[in-house]
């Protein structure tokens, strides 16, 4: 099984609409992956390691598939669909993750 992670920075800019993120967004992602996306999850960043202290992340979220070619054969033909909605809840520039999971 693979995980690709999505993490928006809190520092990388001045919006993120976490409603839009959470209704509309992911199911969109879900939606177009079919049987590729197993679940996902999603992270709401609410502090940093030290008591008090800001994220370092104002979300993420976790996607899980099959495996690395199920999951890019079906992203491929949606790509620049699930891109283009990212400018309708954000302004950050993600950084993006693809990991396999090797336990849990």
């Amino acid at each position: 099984m693979i995980k690709m992670s999505v993490y928006y920075p809190a520092d990388g800019g001045t919006k993120f609409d976490h409603d839009y993120y959470r209704t509309t967004h992911m199911p969109l992602l879900q939606e177009r992956l079919g049987d590729a996306c197993l679940r996902y999850e999603i992270d709401k960043g609410l502090a940093g390691r030290e008591p008090g202290s800001a994220p370092q992340f104002v979300a993420a979220c976790h996607v899980y598939a099959p495996n690395l070619e199920a999951f890019q054969q079906a992203l491929g033909p949606h790509r620049a669909e699930i891109s283009a909605d990212v400018a309708n809840y954000t302004d950050i520039a993600p950084i993006v993750q693809i990991s396999e999971v090797v336990e849990g």
